[in-house]
């Protein structure tokens, strides 16, 4: 009975182990199509947006206009508080992907926040230190202001991993698109059109591209002002190539340059930045691997290596 049990148990687990297995390898298929899906949601709404911003702007003909960027009623209160620096934090949520207008608010909300909840977690944890063992004053403070530091330090520590991990993956799969681009204007298509038929071709394996240019096409299709859709692609990106890509349409529409020959410059400089960017990584991978083997691998090979002569040499001590 005891042997049915254990092999009932072991099936069980290799069960379980087996649907784990399916399990992780079909999520990172459906967490694409996710991304995809909120990608063409981010892209309709924003068209939605436009279209509105369109029509209340020809209502209120002669009125003070607002840019359609800042028309949205919560960011534009937003940043008549705030000024500059709501106006910084608003770009940081854009290019971290936050799209919410009330994101800027919370951000700066839970800057204030997290230090005083910190603060009072170091205090409830000096309190709880026995009487023998409690700490001097100095480093009682010193405890108490690196909780602040790392209270106020802490949001704007995570939004900034957010753009970094979101422009490397624009930087990696916009070279490609490029070339889409490149072979669709020089057939002939307009500018506009282009833009949004790489934003769906791209929507598969780069859902943040495809965000980024489907909001560009529907800006530059409904503000009929392409250097100001331009302009704001390349705030929402921030650094790379998304922002060098903006900069040089920009500039070639204002010195009556070819576009096409633009967008060839632009993809050998992306695609050497690219490879120049594999090989400092290249570079970099002996020396992150020096220590791994020094730590790992070398104890193994030596005990491989001269065990057998220690286990020889004490088998003829024991014997002699």
């Amino acid at each position: 009975m005891m042997e049915l049990d254990n092999e009932m148990v072991i099936t069980l687990v290799a069960s379980l182990g087996a649907a784990a297995s399916v399990v992780a390898f079909a999520f990172p298929f459906l967490q694409k199509a996710d991304k995809k899906e909120k990608a063409m949601s981010v892209i309709e709404k924003r068209r939605k947006d436009l279209y509105q911003q369109t029509r209340e702007a020809a209502r209120n003909k002669g009125k003070e206009s607002v840019s359609a960027k800042d028309s949205m009623s919560s960011l534009f209160r937003f940043q008549q508080l705030a000024g500059k620096m709501g106006e910084k934090v608003r770009d940081k949520m854009l290019q971290a992907g936050i799209r919410n207008p009330k994101a800027p608010l919370r951000f700066m909300i839970a800057r204030v926040i997290l230090p005083v909840l910190f603060v009072g977690l170091a205090i409830l944890f000096l309190s709880k230190v026995p009487e023998e063992k409690k700490l001097s004053d100095g480093m009682a403070t010193v405890i108490l202001l690196t909780s602040a530091l790392a209270g106020f330090k802490m949001p704007d520590i995570l939004v900034k991993n957010m753009i970094q991990k979101r422009q490397q993956e624009l930087n990696l799969s916009f070279p490609d698109s490029l070339d889409m681009m490149l072979i669709c204007v020089q057939g002939g298509i307009g500018l506009e059109q282009t833009i949004e038929r790489v934003a769906t071709e791209v929507a598969e394996h780069s859902p943040i591209l495809a965000e980024e240019l489907g909001i560009l096409s529907a800006e530059m299709a409904m503000l009929n002002d392409r250097r100001r859709a331009l302009q704001d692609f390349a705030r929402r990106v921030g650094s790379g190539a998304g922002k060098s890509f903006a900069t040089a349409l920009i500039q070639a529409e204002q010195y009556g340059t070819s576009i096409s020959q633009a967008m060839r410059v632009m993809s050998e400089e992306l695609r050497d930045m690219r490879m120049a960017e594999a090989e400092r990584k290249a570079a970099a991978l002996p020396p992150k691997l020096t220590v791994p083997m020094i730590l790992f691998f070398l104890p193994s090979l030596f005990i491989i290596i001269l065990g057998p002569a220690g286990i020889k040499a004490a088998a003829a001590g024991v014997g002699g």
